[in-house]
């Protein structure tokens, strides 16, 4: 008996063992889904829905996988607020380990809804989720189902979704066919993954798609972070009939990792801003390109080293103009004093010096008026109304990117300045008859005589127009400061800036200006003779300014008319006496050459030439003409994405260059720059793009806004993957020199 019951006991515990076994074995095989995440829906009100989850032991659903559908466009999901999950250690979405927030057990929360057809009672709520087991699987995305039955839409509704009921209710439009809106069909989400990343996900609704040559991503706060990488996948190849050709697109649902550079290792704030574009696939419609931005805090790194690898790689250095602005982010008087310096170098440029004959000419005006205390406080005036124009127009263009100087390049606008400058010349020429009606004449001679600021109020006009018509092309630091108010807004440090700047350009005028009051006598033959000068100096600026909008051999016929008519004053073709003195054989001399000059140049404009420097160019001499670069011309943002990406096809750098007829550095580039050899080949194997915006329209502004340019002239570099080199982007005037080792570094 007592061997019988050992025997029982001893069959016993194998049974508890065995049976012990078998629950721990069933305990390891991974339940289904839709058993570890059990879901439900029921309806609370009219317009809101609650879900709720019960999640088994040791599963976890993600946080930022869980989002609602409708399967009607009809009835959609409202502003979702999910409740803060428990930050967990464990396996990510894509198969790496990290920090990510999770739910356990139960998740409970309520839906908005928005009921764009209140008639409409029926429908079912899809729930999108994805979780996993402790045990270290991943269960792929899930969608769950729960059909519903909403109550009547409380009395009251928006007179809108009355008329969205009746309309579906006469058959005037089908609730299956609705487009859906572009936020809907293009769900984005933004999440930081880690210090230096930032994952974008895009859940797609069924039967539409994106575009992956149109997902564009770019920093707006760019202080101490900097994008180092976006990773797209590769999409499927979809024979697209809206654009007709092929394109890669993506369906149903993409993940793009952010990659980010860090300059501190504390938490920090990036804005990051998104654009994409996606179309419709059965109804055939197209979306205009969307764009979504969003500041997220980026946790403490443990290292810095992505600026640094960014600065010894693709990016060497910052542009000039970037350099000036970040300079200028800093503050301090010591940037007040340098944007000063600034301008006192642009003050010797080309686009500076006709400022000078039309100060010097109202100075001169004056006759015997003229004093060096009035001179002072005319030349005074003149560039303080030239400083506050520069100021004004410059806040202006930073903070709306706009350029205003290009909207006073009209062809009516130059011709009438023109105009105004032929009418002064005349006048100092003594030419009386085309000035105004003696009656009006003397009414205004009245007016001046009662209040001297009348002469200064014309004189500030003057200083006015000559900013704005006859001021300097955009250089570094002209550009820099409008790079800085662009970025940061502070249009009070950046007017600063530009106010010293236009200080700095306008103090050789008012030296100049002075000095005539000093050292001009008041009156007689001489007076005279200097006003001519200043005659012939006026009619070259008005000539200089049509060149912008005439054809070459018009203005180079108009330079040569000049030249020999000044020849002519300067008695050129009379014969010398013997009392001839030495100035009059000096004068006679340089009429002599300008009146060859201006032979030369007629010669030239009979022969085709369009170079005054060199008027018998077109006739040759049996030597080959230059050949110039062949720029293909672009107008808007997608011309510009189309030939990057074709560039990028062929493994081609690109080069973009941004130019206007009005644009004096920009000509100077065409006739100096460009057609030397050794730039044509420095660019030989480079895609030559350039954008001409001397209309300055719509296309020209989105264009120039994209780009953050501030005006021509400006010349960008593209790698081959479409990415611009920021730091050799070029803002004004090069030599041939220093434009081809340029070059060379901007294609290292």
């Amino acid at each position: 008996m007592f061997q019988k019951n050992k025997m029982f006991k001893l069959i016993g515990t194998y049974l508890l063992l065995f049976v012990a076994a078998f629950s721990v074995q069933a305990q390891d095989e991974p339940l289904m889904p839709e058993v570890a995440f059990k879901f439900n829906a029921r309806v609370l009100d009219a317009n809101t829905i609650r879900a709720e989850w019960n999640i088994a032991d040791k599963y976890y659903l993600y946080r930022d996988k869980i989002r609602f559908s409708t399967d009607t466009p009809e009835i959609s999901i409202g502003q979702l607020s999910l409740p803060k999950g428990k930050l967990k250690h464990g396996i990510l979405p894509d198969g790496t380990e990290g920090e990510v927030e999770t739910f356990m057990h139960t998740l409970s929360l309520d839906i908005p809804l928005q009921r764009n057809n209140p008639a409409l009672k029926q429908f079912t709520l899809i729930a999108h989720s994805q979780g996993c087991a402790e045990i270290g699987i991943c269960y792929p995305p899930q969608k769950q189902k729960v059909a519903l039955q909403l109550p009547a839409a409380p009395a009251g509704q928006n007179a809108v979704k009355k008329l969205s009921a009746l309309s579906n209710s006469l058959g005037l439009s089908g609730s299956d066919d609705d487009i859906l809106p572009a936020e809907q069909a293009f769900q984005l989400e933004l999440s930081v993954a880690d210090a230096n990343t930032i994952l974008a996900r895009w859940f797609i609704a069924d039967k539409h798609y994106m575009y992956r040559d149109k997902i564009n991503v770019k920093l707006k706060n760019v202080g101490d972070v900097r994008l180092m990488e976006v990773i797209l996948p590769e999409g499927e190849m979809k024979n697209d009939i809206a654009l007709g050709k092929t394109l890669q697109v993506f369906h149903n649902q993409l993940e793009v990792p952010i990659k980010l550079a860090r300059g501190k290792q504390g938490p920090t704030d990036v804005t990051i801003e998104l654009s994409y574009q996606g179309c419709a696939e059965e109804r055939g419609i197209c979306y205009p390109p969307i764009k979504r931005s969003e500041t997220l805090t980026l946790p403490a790194a443990s290292t810095v080293s992505g600026l640094s690898s960014i600065a010894t790689t693709e990016q060497p250095a910052l542009s000039e103009q970037d350099s000036i602005a970040a300079a200028l982010k800093a503050g301090g008087l010591l940037v007040i004093l340098t944007f000063y310096g600034f301008g006192l170098l642009l003050a010797f440029t080309p686009c500076v010096f006709p400022m000078i004959p039309i100060l010097s000419s109202i100075i001169v005006g004056q006759g015997d008026k003229l004093t060096t205390r009035r001179a002072f406080i005319m030349s005074l005036t003149y560039v303080l109304a030239m400083a506050v124009t520069y100021t004004a127009a410059g806040v202006f263009a930073g903070i709306a990117g706009e350029n205003l100087q290009a909207a006073f390049q009209n062809p009516w606008v130059l011709s009438t300045f023109a105009g105004v400058f032929v009418l002064l010349a005349f006048s100092m020429f003594g030419f009386y008859e085309l000035q105004l009606p003696s009656s009006w004449q003397s009414k205004l001679t009245e007016v001046s005589n009662k209040q001297e600021g009348g002469t200064l109020t014309g004189v500030a006009i003057m200083g006015f127009l000559s900013a704005l018509i006859v001021g300097p092309c955009v250089a570094a630091p002209l550009a820099g400061a409008l790079i800085y108010i662009g970025q940061t807004g502070d249009a009070v440090l950046g007017g600063l800036a530009l106010f010293a700047l236009s200080l700095g350009m306008g103090t050789p005028l008012v030296a100049i200006g002075t000095s005539a009051g000093k050292l001009l006598p008041r009156a007689g033959g001489w007076m005279d003779a200097v006003k001519g000068v200043f005659g012939v100096m006026l009619l070259a600026v008005a000539i200089w300014m049509l060149e912008r909008i005439l054809p070459a051999s018009i203005t180079m016929l108009l330079w040569a008319i000049l030249l020999i008519v000044s020849a002519v004053y300067l008695k050129a073709l009379e014969p010398l006496n013997i009392e001839s003195t030495g100035w009059a054989k000096l004068w006679k001399g340089i009429g002599l050459l300008l009146f060859v000059y201006g032979i030369l140049l007629m010669i030239g404009v009979a022969s085709g030439g369009k170079d005054i420097i060199q008027p018998l160019k077109g006739i040759g001499f049996g030597s080959s003409q230059e050949q110039h670069l062949a720029f293909k011309r672009i107008k808007s943002v997608d011309d510009l994405n189309r030939e990057l990406q074709s560039a990028g096809s062929q493994n081609k750098f690109v080069m973009l260059d941004f130019y206007a007829d009005w644009c004096t550095y920009c000509k100077d580039y065409e006739k100096n720059v460009f057609p030397d050899p050794s730039v044509q080949q420095a660019l030989s194997n480079v895609v030559l793009l350039q954008a001409d915006v001397t209309a300055n329209d719509e296309q020209d502004k989105t264009l120039l806004k994209h780009l953050q340019i501030p005006a021509p002239p400006a010349i960008l570099f593209f790698a081959p993957g479409g990415q611009e080199r920021r730091a050799s982007r070029l803002v004004g005037l090069k030599t041939r020199d220093e434009f081809v080792a340029h070059v060379e570094n901007a294609l290292r």
